[in-house]
């Protein structure tokens, strides 16, 4: 009994190390962390364009956008969804203090629910879960890396109905069987992506992602100077 306990606890150890995603509720403990820790630390510079005031809905091509995205937490991050309408000028729409603007765009994740205690649980067994926006996803502060994908009306339509679906049959999470990057490797398969491990951490995840799928149009989701 004692050695199926300490080889337990070292399975939870290697998953709290390596698993993608925290429970993100700012009471908990584990919500959005430092803006120090961003996506400007990393590649250069970050400076976004206000929204134009104006949806692409009419006048582009591709109006609309799914974002795989990456960002800081006081754990070991989130990957987690942002979709909706790009503005006229084609650009991800953030209002002019770094937001993405609520109207125009949908959080989908998945997370643990109930705070830090049934967060550590998930390392054991699955978990009550939730799949909406967390603290800090919508905040370009946080962002640490992202792939950002323009889509038809069609396109969106579709991977829009099938995250709603989705969303609608997760109950439990597991950082080992099933976490947030799991959600997202379904989500990029059904656009006919490849997903990659849904155990490195979130920032790695989006990196390897982008390697695993070269040749899709993307558009930047915030402008890197440096």
């Amino acid at each position: 009994m004692a050695n199926a306990f300490l080889k337990l606890g070292a399975i939870a150890l290697v998953a709290a190390s390596l698993a993608g995603c925290s429970s993100t509720s700012s009471s908990n403990g584990f919500g959005s962390g430092s803006a120090a820790t961003s996506y400007a630390e990393e590649t250069g510079q970050v400076h976004f364009t206000p929204y134009s005031g104006r949806s692409a809905v009419g006048i582009l091509d591709k109006p609309y956008f799914i974002s795989f995205r990456a960002r800081n937490a006081e754990s070991y991050g989130h990957s987690f969804i942002a979709l909706g309408q790009l503005d006229s000028n084609g650009r991800v729409p953030y209002d002019r203090s770094g937001v993405l603007v609520p109207s125009m765009v949908e959080i989908a994740g998945f997370w643990p629910e109930g705070g830090p205690g049934l967060y550590s649980m998930g390392h054991f067994v699955p978990v009550p879960a939730g799949t909406g926006a967390t603290d800090g996803d919508t905040e370009i502060a946080y962002l640490q890396n992202e792939m950002t994908i323009p889509l038809t009306a069609d396109q969106y339509q579709r991977v829009s109905a099938y995250i709603h679906e989705k969303q609608r049959g997760l109950t439990l999470w597991s950082a080992v069987a099933y976490n947030c990057s799991s959600f997202n490797n379904d989500v990029a398969e059904f656009l006919g992506m490849r997903g990659v491990n849904h155990m490195l951490f979130p920032r790695n995840w989006v990196a390897a992602f982008k390697k695993a799928n070269p040749g899709y149009e993307t558009i930047p989701g915030v402008d890197i100077v440096g």
